[in-house]
């Protein structure tokens, strides 16, 4: 492909080339004007600049401004040319693949962050009580989602839990989870009720949300200090999953609208339930489920299915977690595409 001016140039495309031999002596663009013009259409393109015997100070300018290599007219012959060509190119694919390993690492330390405010560590003295988490971020990127757990040991003994979903993907998403933890945490270390608490919850992802369309589901749970009980809150969000003494889900509870849809002066549905002297639940996102499967989504009897086999292989919790997981993307392909929290709380009369 040859152009014999910048415009010319511009008007091809460049999805098939490498590598672009630039004059600084253009009849429409001098110096690195004409640099600058093809690499603001195309920065990925590796650029070797030509210029004349009296030019190599714009050539090193050249080089500094975003080429590859400069070559002086008059002073090169094919074999150099080819050498420069080929240099050139493996020169921009190094700086593009660094460039993705500086991005890869600068998105980790971002999701690191994130993570620390969206998944913190519980706060329960109860020997009788074993609390296991997990995090997956979704998508092939493993972008981090808005998906948020928290369990707090009150002072009178009761047991608070939450795990919430923030619609969406991305910082912002996430952002919103970290506040809603927080604000959890601290509403419910204040004393509130848990109605109070997912009524101000409301307040606070009105007032923070950017998208008004925006929304949050949850699962709130309480269970006092003898443990043989749970009251249940949920607002658009799954149901959790008893795995001891049998595997089934704990709906035909009512469910609430999400947080930024609720209406603050209804009432709120919960939900009572008895529970064995030992037991185990496991609060979760839909992430987990809402993959594909051979027949389908996995959906929620699909899961219920394949966390039945698994107990039934003497799993203990904290494996469990991971073999769902597991199971999951297996059945979907690939990585799932939403991310996904997960929280075990297990019961054990003996401590």
């Amino acid at each position: 492909m040859r152009a014999r001016s910048v415009a010319d140039a511009l008007s091809g495309h460049f999805s098939d080339v490498d590598c672009m031999l630039l004059d600084l002596g253009l009849p429409d663009a001098q110096g690195i004007d004409a640099l600058n013009t093809v690499l603001d259409q195309s920065p990925n393109l590796a650029i070797v600049v030509l210029t004349g015997l009296l030019d190599t100070e714009r050539g090193l300018e050249a080089v500094t401004a975003g080429a590859q290599d400069y070559l002086v007219k008059g002073q090169v012959d094919g074999a150099g040319l080819s050498r420069a060509v080929r240099y050139a190119a493996g020169r921009r694919a190094i700086d593009e693949a660094r460039q993705r390993v500086r991005m890869a690492e600068r998105r980790q330390r971002e999701n690191n962050r994130m993570a620390r405010g969206l998944l913190p560590n519980p706060l329960v003295e109860d020997p009788r009580i074993t609390v296991s988490t997990r995090y997956q971020p979704g998508g092939p990127d493993a972008q981090l989602g808005g998906d948020f757990y928290d369990v707090i040991e009150m002072r009178d003994g009761t047991l608070r839990a939450v795990i919430g979903d923030v619609c969406g993907h991305g910082p912002d998403e996430a952002a919103l989870g970290v506040a809603m933890r927080i604000a959890w945490r601290t509403l419910v270390r204040a004393g509130l009720s848990a109605d109070d608490v997912i009524s101000s919850l409301d307040d606070v992802f009105v007032l923070e949300r950017r998208d008004r369309f925006l929304f949050t589901t949850i699962c709130d749970l309480e269970i006092p200090p003898d443990r043989r009980s749970l009251r249940m809150r949920l607002c658009g969000h799954p149901p959790p999953l008893l795995l001891r003494p049998e595997v089934r889900w704990l709906d035909g509870a009512g469910v609430n609208p999400p947080i930024g849809i609720l209406d603050t002066d209804a009432s709120l549905t919960s939900t009572h339930l008895d529970l064995p002297e030992e037991w185990t639940i496991v609060l979760l996102t839909d992430g987990l489920f809402e993959g594909k499967a051979t027949d389908g989504r996995l959906g929620m009897d699909g899961l219920a299915q394949v966390a039945a086999e698994l107990c039934a292989s003497g799993s203990n919790a904290s494996d469990l977690l991971d073999q769902l997981i597991t199971t999951a993307r297996d059945a979907h392909g690939s990585e799932l595409p939403d991310d996904v929290a997960m929280v075990c709380i297990e019961m054990s009369a003996n401590g």
